[in-house]
């Protein structure tokens, strides 16, 4: 099956894409693949010959405690467009694992197919490097917001940032956006218990600032949540430039 339009669209929103370049893309061959809550869609620690692109639902990179293996720590999240795994086209494996947030579907691309893109397509090939320096760069930001930020502010960070991306790709809209977190993965993401990730949830509702039912999150007031949360989007590096 070829490539879906959501990284075509990740890379549009920053760059300029040619007809060339269009071509090749839509030319990658993918196995999709579902996944359902919790599986793992990227072992740790394994020699891949693929890389896997999101394209629906959410995924998580998890890293295990050294001595404490039922606990773990999300470091990232990944929505449609992200390439998730693409620095372990150069690694000789990943020390974390990818599991699937709520129901999931993924692209795998095969690394020769990447091969061949570095070797003959060097626009396509800085695009991306691109991709994997903002994904450092949303890192970099997770460790600012856990710093320097606190209960609801933080939250509301997340929540920003998640939609910004999820909007950037088109598959979220009118400040709607599916998030199938579990209480206890938002603790595990920001660092809180569940108790006080719960606090913080109620307050940003009793502020009127979002609603949050089952899986789907409503931002009622955009200006004041980002407010609230100091949220800038410079580093998800949305500007279009001849890269």
């Amino acid at each position: 099956m070829a490539l879906t339009e959501y990284f075509t669209r990740y890379l549009q929103r920053r760059a300029r894409l040619t007809e060339t370049d269009l071509a090749r893309l839509r030319a990658i061959r993918t196995d999709q693949v579902s996944f359902a809550h919790g599986e793992v869609i990227v072992p740790a620690e394994k020699l891949a010959k693929r890389s896997c692109m999101m394209l629906r639902g959410l995924s998580a990179r998890s890293h295990r405690l050294v001595g404490r293996p039922e606990e773990r720590v999300i470091t990232a999240l990944h929505v449609p467009g992200d390439f998730v795994d693409l620095h372990g086209f150069v690694l000789a494996g990943l020390e974390h694992s990818v599991i699937a947030i709520g129901p999931t579907e993924v692209e795998f691309v095969n690394h020769d197919e990447l091969t061949e893109i570095t070797e003959n397509f060097p626009h396509l090939t800085r695009l991306l490097w691109m991709s994997t320096v903002i994904d450092a760069a949303v890192h970099r930001q997770w460790l600012v917001a856990a710093s320097s930020l606190r209960s609801s502010a933080h939250l509301a960070h997340l929540l920003c940032e998640i939609y910004t991306r999820l909007n950037t790709v088109g598959a979220a809209s009118d400040h709607r956006f599916m998030l199938p977190l579990l209480q206890r993965e938002l603790a595990q993401i920001l660092g809180y218990s569940p108790i006080h990730v719960n606090r913080a949830v109620r307050d940003l509702r009793d502020r009127g600032l979002i609603r949050w039912h089952g899986a789907q999150v409503t931002i009622l007031d955009w200006t004041g949540l980002s407010r609230l949360s100091r949220f800038d989007p410079t580093y998800l590096d949305m500007e279009v430039l001849s890269r």
